[in-house]
Order: structure tokens, then C-alpha cells, then sequence
């Protein structure tokens, strides 16, 4: 008996404490029992003070079982003592009878480094966020856990796909080696340093894009520019067609922007020039300036026709519109093509360029501003560096994109896939992990058997990419809050890992299941996860600020109470350590 009861607040418990003081401080985050006839109830001790615990009641053990949530209060008479092994075993420990069902997380150095381990279902079936401020050890957590889904012997994870979207490239280290301890196990690194051959370089399929993952790539910003984007799709399609009924197509687009120009109402000089204008990047072997116009006794060129007279008029603008209207066909068909078409990022542009002016852009100056802007943008990733990484030109299926994605480049099936993003800036990151994100949950929702075949999508530096953006206004939804709200029961799984939570969309926040949150400092992100993070308490809160590195307070669905577990470090490690100032200040006069 430790104590007796002195008052009960709110499921909170006051204990006057009987015991030695020196002996008191040793039991504070301990789990203590109050024991009576009706009932065995169990609390935390949170704190002493001039030897009057406060204790927070937590749970009840029940049947040999032990159940979370405080319902009852504990009878003033009630024996008070610390748990015993056996109601420790029912409160953190697993049931033997399930071993090979659970994974090992890390121990508690309350309990004298009491092994904590989780189911894997309760786990890895829910979206999960791990927080914390650099340093408090984020990475080698990551990396320790994912080695220790493997370390099981048998059966083994054979079938999993975890994708980690590494910002700093550290985690390769820990993961590429992987095979030499568990022989069955691989890992396989795509970079976005282009100056490297030892790892696959991110190479996505431009036809494989949607119009989402376009709009994003472009900077789209503005769901006008929605429309030309959808008939540059289809129009990139179509010009995979035999060469006749391209130049249809092409020729139709062009007769329909030119008589736009001459029923404009615009000056004949200002008609002749954007004729000209437009003949000069856009023509067929059919229609372009010096097509010919055949009349009884003479043929003149289309240039030719479009001479302004001594009146200041074009006088053939009547033939000239009776030309240009034959090439005009209401008939033709653009709607998505069921092709196997492997086009590319210049191929796109012409089509680009031809939906431009199909959808009017040269009718106002409003409307060219917004779309043009696509095309300078077009123009830029074509020329820019990121274009290697659109630049397959074999054509391959979505599916076996994925599947090739999943295997080594010896032919093993990989079960961790790096994405090493170190070498890019943060807007072409952002829009590469999402389209990532969106093809495997396509995918996945289009399975026909369920969740049958997982995907964990493990995103470091979350906050600088799923974030309370402008998505859900260009596209009228984001891709992570969609994966949060639904992936879970098609299998597609987030992991977060963030220093900054107060940066992410609070919608991919409020529907993780299980938190791993480290030692946290700054205030905004303290009162941030206090009021998004479901059960959380300002007990727990408190904790987080003095926690050691590498320690976190593990809470949700795969705990039955918040837990202090601290991980051992990953071997090998990723390459995520401090600076070492010394080794790289220092030097001996003798040896500089």
C-alpha cells in the first residue's frame, strides 16, 4: 500500500503518499493499481508534490483483461500499490497465444526495458504520423521500425510495398543493404541526382499522366485552364494516328482558329497579320501561307490572297474564307481515343499548342494571358533539367509500371522503394510524390479484390507536401486528403513523418490512427497536435517537451495506453546525423 485517497476530480486521483520519500520520485509515469472488492482500476502517476501524487486514471483490468477508458472511480478505501508483472503483461504486453500477429516497436525504461510490441494489422492498417524536432531521432525511428517488420523469420513480409519518399536521400544507407540480413528481403533507390549511375533514375511515363498530375506539373492555377489541358489530352492521343487522319484533325483546328480571325472585326491589316502569324507555327502540308488557291484562269497562294488593296481592304477575303471553311469538319471525333500510344513531353506540346488556339486564346487578351502561361511553362520543363524525368519513351501499362517499380533491376521483388528527392527543388518534389501518390491509389481502387494488395506511402518532411493547398480549388479535391479519407480501405497507407505539424492539411492529420510523436518544442506545433490529435491530453503534451532523443510517446490504435518507447537505433543507420564539428574544426598543428 502506497497511500490512501484524498480527493477525486475529474479522473484525476489525489494519493496522500505513505511511503519513503526517497522512494517516491522513482514512481512517477508509473502505472499504479486501486484495488477494492468490486473492482481493480489503473492509473499514471503524473506527479508529486509535498507527497501528494496526482494520479490519472487510465483503465480497468477486468476478466484478466485489461480495458482503456476510465468510467468508474476508485472506492476511497481501495488497496493502492504499483502494478504487478502479470497486470503489467495484460496492460503493455501481447497475448502469446498471437505472437507471430505483432512487430517489435522499442521498450519503456519505466519498466526496466520492458519490450513493447504492436500487432502489424493495428499498425500498418491505419494512416500513422511520427513528429518531431530535428534531432529528437525521427529517421533512425523510421528506419528502425521498417527493419523490424522484416526481422521476423518466418513467414515473412514478403508482400510488402513501402514507399519512402526520402527528402535528404538518408535512409538509403539503411535500406540498401537490406538483403545481405534478410536474404529474401530488397530495396530499390530512384534518384533525382542525374549526375549518378548507380541508382534508377525517376523516370514516369509522360502518357500516364492524367489531367490532375498535368495541371499540377504545370502550375496550373486557375480551373480555366482545366479545358485546354483536357483537349491537349485528347488532341496528343489522336496525333498518334495514322498521318491522313492527323492532318484532318490538325487542319479542322486550324480552319476553325483562322475564320475566328476573319469574322474577328478587327482592322484587315490586323486580320493579314494574325493569318500570317498563325500559319507560321501552326500549318499542314494541306493548309499553311502557300497553299494553293485555284481559280478559272489563275492560282494564287493563301498569302497571296490576303494582299491588301489600294482601298485598304483584302479583296479576295471571300475566297479566302471559302478556302479556309472546306477544311472545317463538325464530324470529327475527339473524344479519348483507346490507344497504346507512348507520347512525350514535346509531343504533348504540340498538342498543347494546337488545343490553344482550338479553344480561342487569340479572341481575348484575358483569356490568352491565363492559358499561355502553359505554354511558357511547357517550354520550360521541355528545356529544363526535370525533364529527364518524362523521358521514357517505350510504352508500358500502368500496371506494369507499378509492378516494374516493385522490382529490382536483377528481377527480385522489392519490398521498400526509395524515392531519393534530395537533388530537386520543392515545388517539382511536391508534384512528383503526388503523382505517385494519385497512380497507386488509382490503382489500388481498381484492384478486384479489395486492399489485396497494400501500399505504404511513407512521406519524410510531410508538411512541405501535404499541406492545405490550392488543390481542392484547381481540381475540387487534394490527393492526400482523398488518400486519407478512403486509402485505408483500399489498402493505400500514409505515414507521416514531420517537424512541423502545424503545416499539414488538417484533414491527413485527423484520420491517423497511431502517433509516434518525439521530443517537441515549439509552442504553435505543441498546441497544434493537443487539439488535432484525437485522445491526446495535456499530460501527454507536457511529456513530449523533455523527452530524450529517440524516445517517443507511442499513442492510438495500437496502444491500450499512451506509452514511453524508446527505439534502439536502426543498423545501419541513415545518414541523418548532426555535423560533427570537432572532426571537421579541429586539426593538429603538425598535420594542417
Amino acid at each position: 500500500m502506497i497511500g490512501k485517497i484524498t480527493s477525486v476530480d475529474e479522473g484525476k486521483i489525489s494519493v496522500k503518499l505513505e511511503i519513503n520519500p526517497t522512494e517516491q520520485s522513482s514512481l512517477i509515469n508509473n502505472h499504479i493499481v486501486f484495488e477494492s472488492k468490486n473492482s481493480k482500476l489503473v492509473g499514471e502517476m503524473l506527479s508529486i508534490d509535498r507527497g501528494i501524487a496526482r494520479i490519472l486514471l487510465i483503465g480497468e483490468i477486468f476478466d484478466n483483461r485489461f480495458l482503456p477508458g476510465a468510467i468508474k472511480k476508485p472506492e476511497l478505501d481501495s488497496i493502492i500499490r504499483k502494478v504487478n508483472n502479470d497486470e503489467l503483461s495484460l496492460i503493455i504486453g501481447i497475448d502469446e497465444n498471437k505472437k507471430d500477429e505483432y512487430f517489435y516497436l522499442g521498450k519503456t525504461h519505466i519498466y526496466d526495458n520492458y519490450p513493447i510490441n504492436v500487432k502489424y494489422n493495428d499498425f500498418f492498417s491505419n494512416h500513422f504520423a511520427i513528429f518531431g524536432n530535428t534531432g529528437s531521432g525521427k529517421s533512425c525511428s523510421v528506419a528502425r521500425i521498417i527493419q523490424n517488420i522484416f526481422d521476423k523469420k518466418n513467414p515473412i513480409a514478403y508482400k510488402a510495398n513501402i514507399f519512402v519518399f526520402d527528402v535528404y536521400g538518408e535512409y538509403n544507407n539503411a535500406f540498401e543493404n537490406i538483403n545481405q540480413k534478410y536474404p529474401n528481403i530488397n530495396s530499390k533507390v530512384y534518384s533525382t541526382n542525374l549526375n549518378q549511375t548507380k541508382h534508377n533514375i525517376i523516370n514516369i511515363p509522360f502518357w500516364l499522366l492524367g489531367l490532375d498530375d498535368i495541371a499540377l506539373l504545370l502550375g496550373a492555377t486557375d480551373p480555366i485552364q482545366l479545358p485546354i489541358l483536357q483537349k491537349a489530352l485528347k488532341l496528343v492521343q489522336i496525333f498518334g494516328r495514322k498521318e491522313e487522319e492527323v492532318i484532318k484533325h490538325k487542319n479542322n483546328i486550324i480552319a476553325k482558329a483562322l475564320q475566328q480571325i476573319l469574322y474577328s472585326g478587327k482592322s484587315p491589316s490586323q486580320i493579314r497579320d494574325q493569318i500570317l502569324a498563325v500559319l507560321t507555327s501552326f500549318n499542314t502540308k494541306e493548309l499553311n501561307s502557300e497553299s494553293k488557291i485555284v481559280q478559272p484562269g489563275y492560282i494564287r497562294t493563301l498569302k497571296q490572297c490576303l494582299i491588301i488593296d489600294s482601298s485598304g481592304k483584302i479583296n479576295e477575303m471571300e475566297l479566302v474564307s471559302e478556302f479556309i471553311k472546306s477544311f472545317i469538319n463538325e464530324e470529327l471525333d475527339y473524344s479519348f481515343p483507346e490507344s497504346s500510344y507512348a507520347y512525350g513531353l514535346e509531343q504533348f506540346k504540340e498538342a498543347l499548342d494546337f488545343a490553344l488556339i482550338s479553344e480561342g486564346i487569340l479572341k481575348s487578351d484575358k483569356i490568352y494571358d491565363q492559358t499561355n502561361l502553359l505554354r511558357v511553362r511547357m517550354d520550360e520543363l521541355i528545356n529544363g533539367e526535370t525533364s529527364k524525368f518524362f523521358s521514357a519513351r517505350q510504352y508500358i501499362t500502368k500496371e506494369n509500371y507499378i509492378k516494374e517499380l516493385l522490382t529490382t533491376n536483377d528481377g527480385k521483388k522489392a519490398q521498400i522503394i526509395n524515392f531519393n528527392m534530395n537533388y530537386i527543388d520543392d515545388r517539382m518534389a511536391k508534384v512528383i510524390v503526388k503523382i505517385y501518390s494519385k497512380m497507386l491509389f488509382d490503382f489500388a481502387t481498381r484492384l478486384k479484390y479489395r486492399a489485396s494488395f497494400p501500399f505504404h506511402i511513407v512521406i519524410e518532411e510531410a508538411h512541405r507536401y501535404i499541406q492545405n493547398d490550392t488543390d481542392t480549388y484547381l481540381l475540387g479535391y487534394n490527393i492526400f486528403d482523398r488518400i486519407a479519407k478512403e486509402g485505408r480501405k483500399y489498402g493505400v497507407i500514409l505515414g507521416l513523418i514531420s517537424q512541423r505539424p502545424s503545416e499539414l492539411s488538417e484533414t491527413a492529420m485527423s484520420q491517423c490512427a497511431n502517433f509516434l510523436i518525439f521530443r517537441m518544442l515549439h509552442p504553435k506545433d505543441l498546441e497544434y497536435v493537443e487539439t488535432m490529435v484525437p485522445n491526446i491530453t495535456s499530460e501527454i503534451t507536457k511529456k513530449l517537451k523533455t523527452l530524450q532523443q529517440g524516445t517517443c510517446v507511442g499513442f492510438g490504435s495500437s496502444f491500450k495506453i499512451p506509452l514511453i518507447v524508446r527505439f534502439e537505433l536502426p543498423d545501419p543507420m541513415p545518414e541523418s546525423t548532426s555535423c560533427d564539428i570537432i572532426g571537421n574544426w579541429f586539426v593538429n598543428i603538425g598535420d594542417k
